[in-house]
């Protein structure tokens, strides 16, 4: 396929209506939306509380839907308290508990399932292990992991005890991870040995290291999860690895209970038009966005394989990876490394492999493939897919 043709695609002004079975089968018809809108319109606050009320599960239900008294800087649900890690996981296991979470899968071919018992049990570990190390409610926390269920576990584990996580993204620099963690003021770093990615290992402690030489005064300690094994600098007092971190901690962790205003994350900015900008995000609202999200757009099922190919080190990979598939009981793919490797057909095959039907990629990532042509998805059985985000 040539540049020319693929900027003709890029200006595409056909429609294409979903088939008549589909749209049959879909969460929200075309008259329920309508339905849902009018409400909205009509009483905004009445049809955020409904749903607050009926999708997310409240430790102390809140009585107050939207405070106004500080505009622009708005409260919702502001006299409520929940925890999102409860949500995510705890309240799945009664009925979801054996049903797989995460099934994540490396560059190099390595397969892991999840069940969200398995889930449940290794977030409690990791919280009780960041508590035996000084983090409490309110601690910031910053992450720099690679695209493996532990940054996912970390991200979970930061929110069950009331630390509020950075996370940042794997392939930025030392410098950029340097200015992040000064800037939030974090007490702790988590990060790993590396990660895989276009066939070599991403350096990840390295950046780590170099990023901590220079500043970063606030880090008390660095936990390190071991994944490409390769050597490193482990600095004594300072660096744990993760494996010992968790090491006899229990696998249960009463959730700390968060009033719904309570900061969830802070996430900077890419810096590329001036200093990053910490933005933060409270925890209510963000998890019903994410719950409606999910639902709404996605369509998602309890009996969907969905994946979207976005990093965690940004704000989709935080919604629609982190929080928004887990708080819906969905099963999900996360894959660690390149679309590309080892041949151009590595997401496909992914598809085909854990028969994904809800797939969720950039446009970016769709216009890079595009270049291989047609032949490549068409070697592959992609039957399984049912909706494209």
């Amino acid at each position: 396929m040539t540049d020319q043709s693929i900027n003709s695609v890029l200006h595409e002004n056909r429609l294409f209506p979903p088939p008549a079975k589909f749209v049959e089968q879909a969460r929200i018809t075309k008259e329920v939306f309508e339905q849902l809108h009018q409400q909205a319109e009509q009483d905004y606050e009445g049809f955020w509380a409904n749903l607050a009320q009926s999708e997310i599960d409240w430790q102390t239900p809140f009585s107050i839907t939207l405070d106004e008294s500080k505009a622009p800087h708005y409260r919702w649900f502001s006299d409520g308290k929940l925890n999102i890690s409860y949500n995510c996981i705890d309240r799945h296991l009664e009925s979801r508990g054996e049903k797989t979470a995460i099934i994540f899968e490396g560059e190099q071919g390595d397969i892991r399932h999840l069940s969200y018992r398995d889930l449940h049990a290794q977030v409690c570990r990791f919280a009780n292990g960041l508590k035996a190390l000084g983090i409490e409610k309110g601690d910031r926390v910053v992450i720099y992991m690679p695209m493996t269920p532990e940054a996912v576990i970390a991200m979970q584990a930061c929110a069950r005890i009331g630390a509020i996580h950075s996370v940042v993204f794997g392939g930025f620099s030392a410098e950029s991870l340097k200015d992040r963690i000064e800037d939030a003021g974090a007490k702790m770093l988590i990060t790993a040995d590396g990660g895989h990615r276009g066939g070599k290992i991403v350096e990840l402690k390295a950046a780590a290291d170099k990023a901590l030489e220079s500043g970063c005064a606030s880090i008390d300690n660095v936990i390190v999860f071991q994944r490409t094994q390769h050597d490193i600098t482990i600095e004594t007092g300072r660096d744990i690895w993760w494996h010992d971190a968790i090491a006899d901690q229990p696998s249960e962790c009463e959730p700390e209970w968060v009033d719904a205003e309570h900061p969830l994350f802070l996430l900077y900015t890419s810096g590329s038009t001036g200093k990053p900008k910490g933005i933060q995000h409270a925890t209510g609202g963000y998890l019903l966005g994410a719950i409606t999200t999910m639902k709404w757009v996605f369509d998602v099922r309890d009996d969907d394989v969905y994946w979207c190919t976005a990093d965690v080190g940004w704000i989709t990979g935080h919604t629609y990876v982190a929080y928004g598939p887990l708080a819906v009981g969905a099963t999900q793919v996360i894959y660690e490394g390149a679309p590309t490797i080892p041949d151009t057909g590595r997401f496909w095959s992914l598809c085909e492999r854990h028969r994904v039907s809800t797939f969720y990629t950039a446009p970016t990532a769709i216009r890079a493939l595009m270049k291989y042509g047609d032949e490549v998805p068409a070697r592959y059985d992609l039957s399984s897919i049912r909706l494209l985000g």
